[in-house]
C-alpha cells in the first residue's frame, strides 16, 4: 500500500493540485544522486569488511592537548578469487570520531533512511563488577565488534552501500575528513531549534509518523528497562556464584581433618571453585547479547530522526501554503480596493491617503510574480514531501523486518545461553554428589 502524500494547508488552485498529482506518479528517477557511486555501485557486494583489531594510541587533539584514544583497523578483502587466492584490497585505521563523522554525513544526506547506529562511546547498563572505562580492553573489544556491525549494516543497505563517501571511508585514509567536509553536509543539517519549532507548530501531522514516533519512544523505554533488569540479575548472579567459592574453601578445610572422607570433600571443593570462577566468563559473554539489544535502543533514535525530518518538511509546506494564501489575499484586496482584515498598510493608507493607480498596479505586479513563485515552490515542496514519505516508509518497512529477525535471534540466543548455564550448574552439583557418594 502506497503511503498517503503530504497535504498542504491553504487553498492552492485545483490546477496546481492536479499537476502535483500527475508529476508524483512518475516521481523518482532511478539514476543515483550526487552523493552516490556511479561506477562502483556493486563494489561492496564483492568485498568482505571487517574491523580486525583495536590499538591504544596517544596523540594531540584540536586544542593541541595530549590525549589517549583507540584506533580501529578496517580491512576490506575481495571475495573474487585470483588463482584461488583471496586478495587483500585495503586496510586503514580509523578513530571512533571518524565513524561518528561518517554517520552524521549519512543522516544529513539520507534523511528518509533509518541510518544504522554506532555502538556506545561509553559503557552503559553494565553490572557493577564490570569496568565502565572506555579504555577497558573488554569494552574496547565489544566496541570493535559493534563498529564492524555498523559498517556491515551500511554495506548491506540497498542505498547507503552506494554512497561515495562511505566507499572512501573504507579506502582513503588521508584527507578523508576534508573530503567529507567539502560536501558541505553541516550546512544542510537542520538546527535543533528549527526541529523543535516544527514539532510544536505543525497543524496537520501525518498520523503514521506520529504513531511511529510514539513507538520509537516506547521501544527505547522497554529496552532500557530490560537492560537495567539484566544488569541487576547479573549483579545477583555474580554474588551467588562467588559465594559458592566458600563451599570450596570450607570443603577443603574440612577434608584436612578427615581421613576416609577427605578425598571426596577435596574433590567436591574443587568442583565448587570451578563453578565460582566460571561466572566471570559467563557474564562477559552476556554483555555481547546486551550489546545486540543496545543497538536497537539506539535505533529508536534513528527512527525519531526520520520522523523529525518529516515534521520539518510538513512545517515548511504549511508555511509556504500560508504565505501563498496571504499574498493572494493581498493581491485581491489591491485589485478590488476592499480590505478584509486589519493591516498596518491599511491603517497607513487611511492616515496618509490613497496610493496612485500606478503605485497600486506596480504592487499588484510584484505580488503576482511572488504568487507565481510561491505556487512553484509549493508544487516543489509537495513533490518533495510525497517522495520523502514514499521512500521513508519503504525503508521503515525494511527496518521492521530486520528488527523482528534480529531481536528474535538475540532473545533466543540469550535463552539458550541461560539454559546452558543452568545445565553446567546442574553438572557441577551432580559431580559433587558423586564425590559425596564415594566417601
Amino acid at each position: 500500500q502506497q503511503p498517503a502524500p503530504l497535504e498542504p494547508l491553504g487553498h492552492p488552485d485545483a490546477g496546481l493540485q492536479s499537476a502535483v498529482g500527475e508529476e508524483a506518479e512518475g516521481a523518482r528517477d532511478e539514476s543515483p544522486g550526487e552523493g552516490t557511486m556511479t561506477e562502483n555501485n556493486f563494489w561492496l557486494k564483492k568485498i568482505e569488511i571487517s574491523v580486525s583489531e583495536a590499538e591504544k594510541r596517544t596523540g594531540r587533539n584540536a586544542m593541541n592537548m595530549q590525549e589517549t584514544y583507540t584506533a580501529y583497523l578496517i580491512e576490506t578483502r575481495s571475495v573474487e578469487h585470483t588463482d584461488g587466492q583471496s586478495v587483500l584490497t585495503d586496510s586503514l585505521w580509523r578513530r571512533y570520531s571518524e565513524f561518528e563523522l561518517l554517520r552524521n554525513y549519512l543522516l544529513v544526506y539520507y534523511p528518509h533512511i533509518v541510518v544504522p547506529p554506532l555502538p556506545e562511546k561509553r559503557a552503559e547498563f553494565v553490572w557493577h563488577k564490570l569496568s565502565a572505562d572506555n579504555m577497558d580492553p573488554d569494552f574496547v573489544e565489544r566496541r570493535r565488534i559493534g563498529l564492524e556491525n555498523f559498517l556491515l549494516r551500511v554495506a548491506s543497505h540497498p542505498i547507503l552501500c552506494r554512497d561515495k563517501i562511505f566507499y572512501l571511508f573504507l579506502t582513503q585514509e588521508g584527507n578523508w575528513k576534508e573530503t567529507v567536509n567539502e560536501t558541505g553536509f553541516q550546512l544542510k543539517a537542520d538546527s535543533r531549534l528549527k526541529a523543535l519549532n516544527a514539532t510544536f507548530r505543525v497543524k496537520n501531522p501525518d498520523k503514521r509518523f506520529t504513531e511511529l514516533k510514539h513507538y520509537s519512544d516506547e521501544l527505547q523505554s522497554v529496552i532500557s528497562h530490560l537492560l537495567r533488569v539484566r544488569a541487576r540479575v547479573a549483579d545477583r548472579l555474580y554474588g551467588v556464584y562467588k559465594v559458592h567459592g566458600n563451599y570450596g574453601r570450607v570443603f577443603s578445610e574440612w577434608s584436612a581433618i578427615e581421613k576416609e572422607m577427605g578425598d571426596g570433600l577435596q574433590s567436591a571443593g574443587h568442583h565448587m571453585d570451578v563453578y565460582a570462577s566460571s561466572i566471570d566468563d559467563i557474564l562477559e559473554d552476556e554483555e555481547h547479547y546486551a550489546d545486540q539489544l543496545k543497538e536497537y535502543l539506539f535505533y529508536a533514535e534513528a527512527l525519531r530522526a526520520v520522523c523529525r525530518k518529516h515534521e520539518l518538511m510538513q512545517y515548511d509546506l504549511e508555511m509556504a501554503a500560508q504565505d501563498l494564501a496571504s499574498k493572494k489575499q493581498q493581491c485581491e484586496e489591491l485589485a478590488t480596493g476592499t480590505v478584509r482584515t486589519f493591516s498596518l498598510k491599511g491603517m497607513t493608507t487611511k492616515l496618509f491617503g490613497q496610493e496612485t493607480p500606478e503605485q497600486r498596479e506596480a504592487r499588484i505586479k510584484v505580488l503576482e510574480e511572488q504568487i507565481n513563485e510561491g505556487e512553484q515552490q509549493l508544487k516543489s515542496k509537495n513533490l518533495e514531501g510525497r517522495e520523502f514519505v514514499k521512500n521513508a516508509w519503504a525503508d521503515i518497512e525494511r527496518f521492521k523486518e530486520q528488527k523482528n529477525h534480529d531481536l528474535k535471534e538475540a532473545l533466543i540466543s540469550y535463552a539458550v545461553m541461560q539454559i546452558s548455564m543452568c545445565k553446567k550448574g546442574i553438572q557441577v552439583w551432580t559431580n559433587a554428589k558423586e564425590c559425596f557418594s564415594k566417601m
